[in-house]
């Protein structure tokens, strides 16, 4: 049996009455006809065509972990050349350089080599290829001052990031890499309508490698100089006439023994001395980010707001073409600094990049090389061994230089350039092409200058003037003239040649690279004998035309081995002065090389041997560019790479329809403002 409720009764009875009706269903008005009106949409905001959306990447060049670090460079070279910026960060900094305290704040390790992941402005990131760009976002033109903007950024796989602020302020936010992201800005004034601008962000990154010997290094510039002593350190003489030893300054800091006459020391005193040696970004390569090939990718991305920049730096001092590129190589110097392991061998710079990529491509697949740095060849032509040729004059220095391979002649450079140069680089050219989608123009070669002519475009003189720093030194004028001539007549044209495949070098057909030699008539005026009223007043007081800088007395030279009335610790190495190529004696000053890599007939016994003498006072860059040579260098490497990249001034296009508003029930977005930052989450493990 079915038992009906009380509630059950009370709605039976009420479903009667609505089904059947009634006394008061009958009296009840009837409803009004519903409103078929159709319901209008509210006006689509006017278009303002008087602002624009403006946006660019910040710290985009990704080798630098720090912002403050791209801004300092981004407001000395924007709309500049690369010379002109470096000559006044050279004044703003009184010639002790501007990447002395740069080069602990770089996504690589002690030793130079790429990290993997790098905190990037307190954000972990991918080096090699990031998930997503940090980017600021601002509107210019008629922008009103009492307005506020609601922005919407719709790009990746979630809702629209979307937030309200001033009109007058940036906001940041960390745009999708390899997506674009539509913006969308609604200008709300009290005094007049909505007003909506519509625009696009779209990061172009660029992988860029740097690849080559010393030139391409940087060599002669160490990032942080060694601090030189204003008393004497003694070194050893070889056999000759004469007193056996002489003191020239020391490393500051060294309270090991600094005389000749305290015994073997290669214990503590060999680490003290290695502790105390000049920073380089790679200490085993020589390699420094006053290197042209770093200088130019970071021209890129100065000039570039669009593109972030990230560049693999992989050039090592002593590399030819066989060992270097192809073939390991032994390291130039084992103090790496801190607890970072030095590797006493360097892999060939092809094996590493081939092995960069495949790592770049397993975390974003179809990730290429968009331009190469390239600038190699002289080692391959003993190019080391003519500088030593032409200033080395002792007999008992010529005889051991000789027996270990440091001098060489022009005909054996001339033999090499004939029947080696030319098959090693037709196997490198080869190597190359793949790693650049087959287009070998992605490749900017850049020249050598010629390091020796005065202003009139003839040969620096003979004589000591530069090259004082050991007593066996003194340039050769018939050695120096045949080393020119060489240089200027043959050696550069021919690599010329082959990079261009033109002079009657047969190539593959899109087998040209792209070449860069606008610098080398600027060099021609800034020999290393260039002087000038302008130089460093310790150059012209110090740096004696007679080479007499030092002095000969050994009881003098202990406690100020200076002629001048000024101390060694007043020189700078990035002053601007009239020559661009260092010196031997500029080599000394600025980084006082004790090579380990050296073949074992030039090891030394201790730090006040003989050996150690002559190789310090060339082996940290003698005859190499100064800074501002590698800036000039740059300036035109960075003309070729804007033609090969197709790069030039950005606009950002206002298109000319609004889209639709966002959906009022998307979430909002993580973007941020400059006094709220977007903070991401951290990415996955």
């Amino acid at each position: 049996m079915r038992f009906l409720t009380l509630r059950g009764l009370a709605v039976a009875l009420i479903a009667a009455v609505v089904v059947h009706g009634g006394p008061a269903a009958a009296q009840q008005p009837s409803p009004p006809p519903p409103d078929t009106a159709p319901q209008l949409a509210p006006p689509a905001p006017e278009i303002a065509t008087d602002v624009r959306i403006s946006w660019e990447v910040r710290n985009r060049f990704r080798l630098f972990r720090d912002e403050k670090d791209f801004n300092r460079h981004l407001a000395a070279t924007s709309g500049r050349t690369i010379l002109a910026a470096e000559q006044t960060l050279a004044q703003e900094t009184d010639g002790r350089g501007w990447a002395r305290d740069m080069v602990t704040r770089l996504c690589l390790d002690g030793a130079g080599r790429i990290l993997e992941t790098c905190v990037r402005d307190g954000v972990r990131e991918s080096y090699l290829a990031p998930a997503d760009h940090r980017v600021s976002v601002r509107l210019t033109g008629a922008v009103p001052t009492d307005a506020n903007c609601a922005w919407s950024f719709e790009g990746g796989d979630g809702p629209p990031q979307t937030l309200t602020a001033s009109c007058g302020e940036d906001v940041n936010l960390r745009a999708p890499a390899g997506k674009t992201t539509t913006v969308t800005v609604d200008i709300a004034s009290p005094n007049g309508p909505t007003r909506r601008a519509i625009g696009a962000i779209d990061v172009r990154d660029l992988l860029i490698a740097g690849l080559g010997d010393s030139i391409a290094a940087g060599e002669g510039d160490p990032d942080r100089p060694v601090a030189l002593a204003d008393d004497g350190f003694c070194f050893r003489n070889y056999i000759g006439t004469g007193r056996s030893e002489y003191f020239r300054p020391g490393r500051i800091g060294f309270s090991g023994d600094k005389a000749c006459d305290g015994g073997r020391d290669p214990g503590t005193n060999m680490a003290e001395w290695a502790r105390l040696s000049a920073r380089w970004l790679s200490s085993p390569c020589h390699r420094s980010l006053y290197s042209y090939e770093l200088r130019a990718a970071l021209g890129l991305a100065i000039e570039n707001p669009h593109v972030a920049v990230t560049f693999l730096p992989l050039a090592c001092t002593g590399a030819t073409i066989e060992v270097g590129l192809f073939g390991a190589q032994a390291a130039r110097e084992l103090n790496c600094g801190g607890s970072t392991t030095c590797p006493s061998s360097i892999p060939g710079q092809l094996v590493q990049l081939r092995d960069i990529l495949a790592r770049a491509r397993r975390a974003q697949p179809g990730r290429g090389l968009d331009l190469i740095f390239l600038t190699i060849g002289a080692n391959d032509i003993y190019f080391s061994g003519l500088v030593s040729d032409m200033i080395i004059q002792s007999t008992a220095e010529r005889v051991l230089a000789r027996r270990g391979g440091v001098i060489s002649t022009v005909e054996e450079a001339q033999a090499a350039l004939d029947k080696t140069l030319p098959a090693n680089f037709s196997k490198l050219r080869a190597a190359l092409k793949p790693l650049v989608g087959g287009r070998l123009d992605k490749v900017v070669f850049t020249a050598y200058a010629n390091p020796a002519l005065s202003a009139e475009g003839t040969p620096c003189g003979a004589g000591r003037d530069g090259f004082d720093v050991h007593p066996a030194f003194a340039v050769d004028g018939e050695r120096l003239r045949k080393a020119v001539s060489f240089v200027q007549n043959r050696f550069l044209p021919a690599i010329k040649a082959l990079a261009t495949c033109t002079g009657g070098v047969i190539c593959a057909p899109d087998g040209a690279m792209s070449f860069a030699d606008q610098h080398q008539a600027a060099f021609a005026d800034h020999g290393f004998c260039a002087r000038a009223d302008t130089d460093p007043q310790f150059d012209r007081e110090c740096f004696s035309r007679d080479g007499k800088s030092f002095a000969d007395n050994p009881v003098d030279g202990a406690t100020d081995p200076m002629a001048c009335d000024l101390g060694a610790s007043e020189f700078r190495a990035y002053a601007s002065r009239a020559r661009w190529i260092r010196t031997a004696n500029d080599s000394y000053f600025a980084a006082m090389t004790f090579p380990e890599g050296v073949s074992s007939t030039m090891q030394p016994a201790d730090l006040h041997d003989a050996t150690w003498g002559i190789l310090s006072a060339v082996y940290g860059g003698a005859i190499h560019p100064t800074a501002e040579g590698y800036a000039a260098m740059a300036d035109a490497a960075l003309a070729s790479a804007r033609n090969v990249l197709r790069l030039g001034p950005a606009a950002e296009p206002i298109t000319e329809a609004p889209l639709a508003p966002p959906s009022p029930q998307d979430p909002p977005g993580s973007i941020g403002t400059p006094d709220a930052p977007y903070v991401p989450a951290p990415p996955p493990r």
